[in-house]
């Protein structure tokens, strides 16, 4: 039994309403909830002077602070993982909700990047939150590699699959390249890639380079390293991270400070820092998680909740993961099943495309 448990284990029926009540009121306004607040809404009547005496009893377990002195309550970060793991009530997906998530893969013409575009969009329009996106890698055997120059410090790495899906990606290549360096690298990869995934070819690859080093031009051997990084993501299981809606988490009362948190929060995603952390935590059991502010470091400053699901392939294997960011006030109730279906959603359209 961890420590959030045992608490609401020792609450009785009125404290345990209290709490649940100003938790709720919080959620539903953002605002704090007072005791006057209260005696209008309990199964019991009550004065205000015995809930403010369960309130405090409250703040002393740690699960509701006061924002100021003459101010109701709202919950704290142990109060709002106590609610969350232990009164909240989830609700069922609703019929506009489900609607607008399936008319995104209606278009069974579209590729699985740009489905993953669309159903981001929607994930964030239907919860008003920022959605996340962590799409897999395509896992088809290779059919071709090339690289092409577009200048001293920018180039081209373009990858073409069995399947027909082709991928390219910009990258910096290292200084001195020449035609000759490109073409003998993209001969060099495309010897080992012919029916082999990505995945396979990245082992061969570097068993390669190292027992064949001095073979291999030194430019054309640099010019492999930083190009594979750039498609392996320098060792991410993961394609790329798709984020949507960042305009929601701000309204048009923010303040500074609420900006602030919010761009370095978009910051840390754009550079995928601790997103590998928290798809880890995520892959510990089936299902929809919830991570509450400091609970997870990439959320830590901006003071975000984030609802994250992760989805598998047709052999029940996760390759990537949907998610809502939004304030520690989300609508949990609401959001979770949203996300629940959204990950079901993706999984079955990467199946049923294999």
């Amino acid at each position: 039994m961890n420590e959030t448990t045992k608490i609401l284990n020792e609450l009785n029926d009125r404290s345990r309403e209290v709490f649940r009540r100003v938790v709720e009121g919080y959620l539903s306004t953002g605002e704090p909830v007072g005791s006057r607040t209260l005696t209008r809404t309990m199964s019991e009547k009550v004065s205000a002077a015995t809930i403010r005496n369960v309130m405090q009893d409250l703040e002393y377990f740690g699960l509701l602070g006061s924002p100021h002195v003459s101010a109701g309550r709202v919950p704290t970060q142990q109060g709002l993982r106590m609610f969350v793991d232990g009164l909240l009530e989830v609700g069922d997906l609703g019929s506009a909700d489900r609607a607008m998530l399936d008319a995104t893969v209606g278009d069974s013409s579209s590729d699985v990047s740009g489905l993953l575009d669309r159903i981001g969009s929607a994930l964030s329009g239907a919860t008003q939150g920022a959605s996340l996106v962590l799409a897999p890698k395509h896992e088809a055997p290779i059919k071709h590699i090339e690289f092409v120059g577009l200048g001293h410090d920018r180039a081209l790495v373009v990858l073409v699959f069995a399947d027909g899906h082709v991928e390219n990606r910009i990258f910096t290549p290292p200084a001195g390249q020449t035609p000759s360096s490109m073409r003998e690298a993209a001969n060099f990869l495309n010897a080992l890639a012919e029916g082999r995934t990505l995945s396979e070819l990245t082992r061969v690859m570097k068993a390669e380079v190292a027992t064949r080093r001095q073979e291999i031009d030194s430019l054309a051997r640099d010019l492999i390293d930083s190009g594979w990084a750039e498609w392996n993501n320098e060792g991410s299981r993961y394609e790329r991270l798709i984020v949507r809606g960042r305009a929601n988490l701000l309204g048009e009362d923010a303040a500074e400070e609420d900006l602030e948190r919010i761009r370095s929060l978009f910051d840390d995603l754009e550079r995928k820092r601790d997103i590998a952390e928290f798809l880890e935590l995520t892959e510990e059991g089936e299902g929809v998680r919830i991570f509450i502010g400091s609970e997870n470091k990439l959320f830590s400053l901006s003071g975000s909740s984030l609802v994250v699901s992760p989805y598998m392939n047709a052999d029940r294997k996760i390759i990537g993961a949907v998610g809502v960011i939004g304030p520690t006030r989300l609508n949990y109730g609401r959001i979770v099943p949203i996300v629940d279906y959204t990950a079901q959603l993706v999984g079955r359209m990467i199946s049923d495309r294999s």
